[in-house]
């Protein structure tokens, strides 16, 4: 990972940004992440059928915004099973570490990457 993005990695929440599919206005959602190198692994509960989902595979530039720090990307969902596999397992381990009981969520939510650009 990138020395400078490197710093951000502990955080919990990014803010991801997208583009409404059906309003073309800026939508914004705090949710948990992993950075791995120049890549961002999240996972949607709500599969393919999340609005932020929706808007990021009909418009894939997106921003994410990491404490004062705003990052362009690409959206895509994971399509290997093997960066599948490690997605799960850096979010998992990254959060499992919480109260709550997260294997059914880490088993079966959408795996959604942006591909960091501008950093």
């Amino acid at each position: 990972m990138q020395a400078d993005l490197k710093m951000f990695a502990e955080e919990d929440f990014c803010y991801l940004t997208t583009t409404g599919r059906v309003s073309g206005r800026a939508h914004t959602i705090e949710i948990w992440f992993v950075l791995n190198g120049h890549t961002l692994y999240m996972l949607s509960g709500g599969m393919d059928r999340s609005d932020w989902v929706k808007n990021a595979l009909r418009l894939p530039d997106v921003t994410v915004r990491i404490k004062d720090r705003v990052i362009a990307g690409k959206a895509r969902l994971v399509k290997d099973a093997g960066e599948e596999a490690r997605a799960r397992q850096l979010i998992g381990e990254k959060y499992q570490k919480s109260e709550e009981d997260l294997d059914e969520w880490l088993r079966s939510a959408l795996p959604v990457v942006v591909d960091l650009i501008g950093h």
